[in-house]
């Protein structure tokens, strides 16, 4: 049987490590239903392998594999590993005790994670990654949506549904790759892009690091990863900028609101053209100048300072990949937005309902205060109600007091049971979503545990009220909340 040889392929910092070459192997993809791994799983049968994969739950991503021709296995066993297997592909969120992973190891079938693996397919690319603590689905969207638009037929992985760009993967142009680079369990330390972005740096994963010092160093790690001949493009209004970039090869530019960025990016509210104004329902312009100088003018459909944040980066970056200014302007105010970020559900019996993936106090305090200055329900007698699904119990624990602070913005917040996911025994019995309901009681917050999905849809059917605006915020299932409030509404009438 041909194998994929452990040292030859796995070891990814060997001097002599190049580009994966997959044509003609078996590669079998172990958690395939996530986003970012049925969109792996594309790329590596673009390059002629042969490729399957297992989940344990069907899904809309599951069903497209399928139908493209990908061999799904709803089961995990020892014997759902092929006869034939030259490498297995795991997600994040396998664990050594695994089946699938023990057979392969058993049989000694190389073994890679989903991140050393599209790292590796970087190799030999212009590669591309997004870092960062906050928006990097979003910003990752807008930009293959550009680069699709100019007519640049990028293939890239999206950790998110993009109806837009046609879902979370593509796959375009073999010379050109593009994706997320996430910071969990330093992921993005298997990366080998030619450019690469850190959109901000904050403590998160905490579990992992342990200290905000420790990310601030696995940050510069990712950035020393870059090829000298290419870029980063990094936050310049972030606190940790010098300390990330001190000593890099690549070239280095910053972006952000400040006039001193080497990207300037400015918000006008009051300067849209009379003819946008009427198109776009009075979208603020949004302005990138570089040295001084303007080179884009856009409007971005999704509200708050961030996005036009996101979009910003997304702009610069898809220029330096060879889109021209007028193009890319032209493409981002016609950017829909992606599911999960601050998503429109509908107005439902006067109830305006976002669906939004927030689970960290940054990115929560952002989205509210961004939702209710662009909804604005307390002007017409309405109030911000959310539903936040705490997400891990280390995060909660370690980030009890930030998160707190961070719903200032809502009237209501209703918690349910934490998702519980990577923890150990110990962290899950260290915090309850209770002690959380307890800190936003002492912030003045009215706020209440209601630990089953279904009473809180009950309670939402009872509470809310013409002019509401209702916000479902988590990494969790907590989105099945918000849509089967809207279907029951809808039902109703």
């Amino acid at each position: 049987m041909s194998k994929i040889r452990t040292e030859k392929v796995v070891k990814i910092d060997a001097p002599s490590a190049g580009q994966v070459n997959l044509k003609g192997k078996s590669v079998h993809f172990v958690g395939i239903g996530g986003c970012g791994m049925c969109g792996l799983a594309r790329i590596v049968r673009a390059q002629d392998a042969n490729c399957t994969g297992t989940d344990m739950t069907e899904s809309a991503f599951t069903d497209a594999l399928e139908e493209s021709g990908i061999q799904v296995t709803l089961r995990q066993d020892m014997d759902t590993v092929p006869e034939k297997c030259d490498l297995l592909v795991i997600s994040a969120a396998i664990k050594d005790d695994h089946p699938e992973l023990i057979e392969a190891r058993r049989r000694g079938i190389a073994v890679m994670k989903y991140a050393e693996l599209l790292g590796r397919l970087m190799i030999g690319r212009t590669g591309v990654a997004i870092a960062g603590t906050h928006g990097k689905s979003t910003t990752t969207a807008m930009l293959a949506h550009v680069m699709i638009q100019c007519g640049l037929d990028p293939s890239f992985i999206v950790g998110a549904n993009c109806e837009q760009i046609g879902g979370g993967s593509r796959v375009g142009r073999p010379d050109v790759l593009i994706g997320e680079a996430c910071e969990f369990d330093r992921s993005f330390h298997n990366f080998h892009p030619t450019h690469g972005v850190i959109l901000n740096l904050e403590e998160d994963h905490l579990d992992i690091y342990g200290s905000l010092d420790s990310i601030v160093e696995a940050f510069a790690q990712f950035a020393e990863r870059i090829e000298p001949h290419g870029s980063l493009l990094i936050n310049h209004d972030g606190a940790h900028r010098t300390a990330v970039t001190a000593g890099l090869d690549c070239r280095v530019e910053t972006i952000g609101f400040a006039p001193q960025a080497d990207w300037s990016i400015s918000i006008d509210s009051t300067g849209v053209e009379e003819e946008t104004d009427r198109q776009s329902g009075g979208l603020p312009v949004i302005t990138i100048a570089h040295d001084g100088q303007e080179v884009c003018r856009f409007t971005c459909s999704m509200p708050g300072e961030h996005m036009a944040y996101n979009a910003s980066v997304a702009a610069v970056t898809a220029h330096r990949l060879g889109a021209e200014w007028q193009d890319i302007g032209a493409a981002l105010s016609t950017f829909a937005g992606l599911d999960r970020r601050m998503q429109f559900l509908g107005i439902h019996k006067g109830v305006t309902v976002v669906d939004d993936y927030g689970h960290h106090p940054t990115e929560i305090d952002t989205t509210l205060r961004a939702l209710k200055g662009h909804y604005d329900p307390h002007s017409q007698g309405g109030r911000v109600i959310c539903v936040f699904q705490p997400h891990q119990h280390s995060r909660t624990r370690f980030l009890l007091d930030q998160f707190a602070q961070s719903f200032s913005q809502a009237d209501v917040v209703i918690v349910p049971h934490i998702y519980f996911v990577r923890d150990s025994e110990a962290d899950r019995r260290a915090v309850s979503a209770q002690d959380l309901v307890y800190r936003l009681q002492q912030q003045g917050v009215l706020a209440v545990h209601i630990e089953k999905f279904d009473d809180i849809v009950r309670f939402l059917q009872q509470q809310c009220r013409e002019n509401d605006l209702l916000t479902v915020m988590g990494a969790g299932p907590v989105w099945e909340i918000g849509r089967e409030y809207v279907r029951q509404v809808n039902e109703k009438e």
